[in-house]
């Protein structure tokens, strides 16, 4: 099978239009969107007009009820779950989980299911998969083979020297509709930048408050008092505000040529 792992980003949606159109071949079978229920409105309405743009299916996968929700649920009933990394005071940052638990392993399974393997079969050494991954040319250091031998991955925007900018000038060249960033709204790797822009959104920016608010006196597995922000200040009272909101003129456009440091 040939499979698009789909984040409905800009990258792995540029691939899939790519694919659609026949510019990148072959045609995949399917594509898997891992759901973990907490990205921005923005996602889940781009995927639903993606859909219909795309010849082939797209397959939405959740674990349990999704990530949002047991954050919600350890926060107030102390159950286990995949933790986010967390800003935890001198202790750090949690170590990461939930990508392993509610983007991997979900698609794995639908994977399975799609290849006929019973619950428990083991697979063999034979690959029965090509995973095709959205992940361009400047992200070239998140490309990683993948843990399981019969699944092969391949990254075609990184083959062909495809930047994020480049996928953005391609979808607008085509005259599609610029997609959103995909994350979960409350995570922690967000750059000011990308706080600030979930501000302007008021249920997504509401959404992270909410789940801020839920971690600060600790999870199970910890007491330390927990922030989505790496200066541990709670959410809400923090100034993302930029220099040009505070009168500076601006030399950048929306999007940045990425040339500044060379």
């Amino acid at each position: 099978m040939h499979v698009l792992s789909l984040g409905a980003g800009v990258q792995s949606s540029t691939l899939a239009l790519m694919f659609a159109r026949g510019e990148v071949v072959p045609m995949p079978d399917c594509a898997i969107f891992a759901d973990t229920g907490a990205e921005p409105e923005g996602v889940y309405t781009w995927l639903d007009w993606l859909e219909t743009q795309l010849p082939f299916p797209v397959y939405r996968v959740m674990k349990a009820s999704g990530l949002r929700a047991a954050i919600i649920d350890s926060a107030q009933a102390g159950s286990r779950f995949a933790t986010p990394p967390l800003f935890a005071g001198v202790a750090g940052q949690l170590r990461r989980q939930c990508t392993m638990e509610y983007k991997i392993e979900p698609i794995t399974r639908k994977l399975r299911e799609l290849v006929g393997l019973a619950h428990g079969e083991r697979a063999g050494n034979e690959v029965l998969v090509t995973q095709y991954m959205g992940i361009s040319y400047d992200e070239s250091l998140r490309m990683k083979p993948s843990r399981d031998k019969w699944i092969e991955h391949k990254w075609p925007l990184v083959d062909m020297g495809m930047r994020r900018l480049d996928c953005l000038r391609w979808m607008e060249k085509c005259g599609y509709p610029k997609p959103s960033r995909s994350a979960c709204t409350f995570c922690p790797y967000h750059s000011d930048e990308e706080w600030r822009s979930l501000k302007e959104r008021p249920a997504d920016w509401a959404s992270a408050v909410e789940i801020d608010e839920l971690i600060r006196n600790g999870v199970r597995g910890t007491t330390e008092k927990l922030y989505l922000h790496r200066s541990l200040k709670p959410l809400a009272e923090i100034d993302f505000a930029n220099a040009e909101d505070h009168g500076q003129q601006t030399m950048f456009n929306d999007e940045c040529e990425g040339v500044c440091g060379v």
